[in-house]
């Protein structure tokens, strides 16, 4: 098993809330907003509002989650770049979001190694299962090609907020089909 403890960083920094805010305030909203917005300004794209996790290389195990805040950045990221405005309506569909989105990029050697692969959270001996799961069915070449790790995928999961404490201490577990296990551990409460 192989083990990885995180603090979860993001460029999101100017908003005071900490935590992963289900229920952001107006003021929030509006700073979410207007940083997605800066952001295309200065050309920068929308990922950077992802909240990382794990290695920052090309070869070893990462991810990143997307909160209602930095939906809302990515989003209005994307939109400036294509000279428009998020619509209220816009606003409104992540706001009411019911799941938070967590992608971890894993390795293997065989073209087709993530297919079935699963993801949970544990916070203090709780178990969450996602709502959804996907898996790439047919990896990319890692940076390492030919050599091993040959091929790298992607596992995306949805989690209900309902379902997980957004203030804990949450360790993110990663089931590749093929055997083992990898694990991330993301203290959610200092996520901004």
């Amino acid at each position: 098993m192989l083990s990885v403890c995180v603090l979860a960083s993001s460029s999101f920094a100017a908003v005071p809330a900490y935590a992963i805010d289900v229920h952001p305030t107006v003021e929030e909203v509006q700073v979410a907003l207007d940083q997605g917005k800066e952001s295309a300004q200065r050309q920068s794209p929308p990922e950077t509002f992802y909240v990382r996790f794990g290695a920052t290389d090309e070869l070893h195990l990462n991810g990143f989650l997307i909160t209602k805040l930095s939906g809302l950045s990515v989003m209005a990221t994307h939109m400036a770049l294509r000279g428009i405005q998020p619509s209220e309506t816009d606003v409104t569909q992540i706001l009411e979001g019911q799941t938070m989105l967590v992608s971890v990029s894993i390795f293997g050697n065989a073209l087709n190694f993530a297919i079935g692969s699963y993801m949970v959270f544990d916070q203090g001996g709780k178990t969450i299962k996602p709502v959804t799961v996907r898996f790439d069915g047919v990896a990319s070449r890692s940076a390492a090609w030919p050599e091993s790790p040959r091929f790298k995928a992607k596992v995306v999961a949805s989690f209900n907020y309902a379902d997980f404490d957004p203030n804990a201490k949450t360790t993110i577990t990663v089931f590749p089909a093929n055997g083992g296990e990898s694990s991330f551990t993301v203290d959610f409460s200092q996520i901004h």
